[in-house]
């Protein structure tokens, strides 16, 4: 346990991160020049999904050694963002470093320990401030498990996590947890539609033609109906059809 604890076995892991745009953002840094340092001078495997998700995922994998590093460096960046966000602003008190794991809900028991005895242990022995979420994240096997603290105090809690995964190994078929696309808020005025990005309306054309078709149009025939119960409209009626191209990003938002 204690060479673990020091980074000395050389084992594998992989750890996921769950992180918010900025946060990515931040990981990544001008042209990929941050994390491309981080990989080099950690010896870890820094991967980070694809999509345009307010979450993504951060996987780290590599010897234990290589993975406090990444730790390391990530919670020295994230207090750093949070040393320039304070120069100018009117907060007294400054925030904790905040990291949320991704752990396979098999392995939270373990974590907790009986009767919550381990996570009072690992808070105790580090600072840091540790959370095991009660319900799995949506469509996943997994929970997020949140650690705020220093730096330093973030490492040494890092480090014993690593070790009950190591010494309790996932039970079953984990299904890992993948963010899902934010979709727009969409709203109609004055004959358009727009899409709410942030605080702004954004005219949306596609929609906008979608909707007005939609007001010009008489409802659609109920199922097993073959005449449409309008007034001078009958089966001869010659009837048109309109075509119209709607991108995949608003697709899901209209159904």
């Amino acid at each position: 346990d204690s060479k673990a604890a020091e980074g000395g076995l050389n084992v594998t892991l992989t750890i996921r991160l769950l992180m918010h745009g900025k946060e990515v953002g931040s990981i990544i840094g001008k042209k990929g020049e941050t994390v491309k340092k981080m990989r080099e001078e950690s010896g870890a495997r820094i991967n980070i999904s694809e999509g345009s998700c307010p979450e993504r995922i951060v996987t780290i994998t590599g010897p234990t050694d290589a993975i406090f590093k990444a730790f390391s460096m990530i919670a020295l960046k994230f207090e750093e963002d949070i040393n320039a966000s304070m120069t100018n602003s009117t907060v007294t008190s400054k925030p904790p470093v905040t990291l949320r794991l991704v752990v396979p809900a098999s392995q939270c028991g373990s974590l907790i320990g009986k009767g919550g005895s381990k996570i009072k242990e690992i808070r105790e022995s580090t600072g840091a401030q540790v959370q095991v979420a009660g319900d799995m994240l949506p469509n996943s096997t997994e929970r997020a498990v949140t650690i705020s603290g220093t730096p330093d105090a973030i490492i040494q809690c890092v480090k014993q996590i690593c070790v009950v995964m190591l010494e309790s190994p996932p039970k079953g078929a984990t299904i890992p947890y993948r963010p899902k696309p934010a979709s727009a808020p969409i709203i109609f005025a004055g004959g358009q539609a727009f899409t709410i990005q942030g605080q702004y309306a954004i005219p949306h054309p596609d929609l906008t033609k979608l909707h007005q078709l939609a007001m010009q149009h008489p409802p659609f025939t109920p199922l097993g109906q073959t005449t449409p119960g309008f007034p001078g409209l009958d089966a001869t009626t010659p009837t048109s059809s309109h075509e119209l191209t709607i991108p995949n990003d608003v697709s899901g938002p209209i159904v």
